[in-house]
């Protein structure tokens, strides 16, 4: 059964999602639901299709120690 959901948020963030949606050819209404099956479940996106981006990056970095100092010194560099 589906029941409306009225939520209140930023316009920008609305327009946002809506080309978000245009793009990924989901609605923000399933873009918001896999969102909320995603906390439901832990984390745990199982049931969620992942885009074929995200599915190319799985375990890109398994077994590589890269913590958040890695990435700011990233960030410097790359910015300088």
């Amino acid at each position: 059964m589906n029941t409306k959901l009225t939520l209140r948020l930023d316009d920008e963030l609305i327009r946002g999602a809506k080309r978000y949606a245009a793009r990924s050819g989901k609605s923000v209404s399933r873009l918001v639901g896999d969102y909320f099956a995603i906390l439901e479940s832990g984390g745990e996106a199982a049931d969620v299709a992942l885009t074929p981006r995200v599915r190319r990056l799985l375990g890109a970095l398994a077994g590589v120690a890269v913590d958040e100092q890695d990435y700011l010194r990233h960030l410097e560099d790359k910015h300088r």
